[in-house]
């Protein structure tokens, strides 16, 4: 293998190890960041202020001219993204009939080395 060979195998697995910790820290962060999202989306408070919205929303439709069937359905729209997002982070949600954290950890950390051996970048290779 030439020098140039070895230097270039040499920075990939430095790559591929500063992106394997940049996934480790977010596999460990990622969950509690979620959780919280999913805490503030979910709350009477947060209902209070989506219904304030919505009405605030619908209010300046009606008074812009938007006909009233229009301006319900835009506003079942607005609302929409608000209960999409809610569904999608829900599926990242941890606890009871989902996976355990340090099972997504596993996972994560299982697709990345995954990853680095198609690359060829593993760190059993640098030894």
């Amino acid at each position: 293998m030439s020098d140039e060979e070895k230097k270039h195998r040499k920075r990939g697995m430095e790559e591929a190890e500063e992106v394997e910790a940049i996934l480790g820290v977010v596999s460990k962060e990622l969950p509690a960041l979620i959780k919280g999202i999913i805490g503030s989306v979910f709350s009477e408070e947060a209902g209070r202020d989506m219904g304030k919205a919505a009405g605030a929303f619908y209010k300046e439709l009606k008074e812009s001219g938007v006909p009233e069937e229009t301006a319900v359905r835009m506003t079942e729209n607005y609302l929409g993204v608000f209960t999409s997002l809610g569904d999608i982070m829900k599926k990242f949600e941890f606890g009871k009939g989902k996976k355990s954290r340090s099972e997504v950890e596993k996972e994560i950390e299982r697709k990345i080395k995954e990853k680095l051996a198609e690359k060829g970048l593993t760190k059993e290779e640098e030894e």
